[in-house]
């Protein structure tokens, strides 16, 4: 590896990339089932739902490593098809989207329990359908916490380590990822490649926040206010007597 070699720079913001669009999805669609949702067994999905928050990396890895393995029920059923995950990029971005979901999950369900669900109710009184009144009134009401699950989600991401050792191992050019390339390369005793990479991502993490805070400022200013989805409500709907 060469001082400036870019690599892993390019792996970790794919991979970052990826599991916050993959998290991004799947947080916004979880904490939406559960925040509408009463039914037995719910604290269990919710626990289930933030335990690789708690679980210590390596833990969360050596369980993907038992789900993904040849001998593992997800790895079974890949081989069915000749996949293998494992020791791969796809498993960089599967150990990101494990250990980033519950942050996205928590931000996004404490927003959504925060909404009051009279203004929703108002809504499909004038007629406006599921789709809208989520896309356009529940989505930007929420925002703030969905925008810092998303920045959560993308730092966790960017920084995993453990899990990603486990499941994809520390192969330059496939799955070193800037974390893994810090960890070995003071092994080595590289110290000033090391710092050259912790300078990276501290860059592109504070660009990150920098660059979201920016565009939450300019759609709050250009919208002059949080909540503007009322134009999408039928207004001659719902007066029914």
């Amino acid at each position: 590896m060469t001082e400036l070699d870019l690599i892993p720079v390019w792996i970790s913001l794919k991979t970052a990339a990826t599991a916050t669009i993959i998290t991004f999805c799947l947080g916004i669609a979880a904490a939406r089932w559960m925040a509408g949702s009463s039914f037995r067994g719910k604290s269990i999905i919710d626990a289930l739902f933030i335990l690789p928050l708690v679980l210590p990396p390596t833990v969360v890895g050596f369980g993907l490593l038992l789900l993904f393995g040849r001998n593992g029920p997800i790895g079974q059923v890949l081989m069915q098809f000749d996949r293998n995950v494992i020791f791969s990029w796809s498993a960089t971005v599967i150990a990101s989207t494990v250990v980033a979901f519950p942050l996205m999950y928590q931000a996004t369900l404490a927003a959504l329990e925060q909404i009051q669900p009279n203004i929703e109710d108002a809504a499909r009184t004038l007629g406006a359908s599921e789709w809208v009144v989520f896309h356009k009134i529940t989505i930007p009401l929420a925002w703030p916490g969905i925008a810092a699950g998303t920045i959560l989600a993308f730092a966790r991401s960017l920084g995993e380590f453990g899990a990603t050792l486990m499941l994809a191992g520390n192969i330059p050019g496939k799955t070193q990822t800037i974390p893994l390339a810090i960890y070995f390369a003071v092994e080595a005793g590289h110290n000033s490649q090391a710092v050259y990479w912790v300078l990276a991502i501290l860059m592109i993490s504070l660009a990150s926040i920098a660059a979201l805070n920016y565009w939450k400022k300019r759609q709050y200013s250009g919208n002059g206010s949080k909540f503007t989805g009322w134009e999408e409500v039928p207004s001659h709907a719902g007066h029914k007597n």
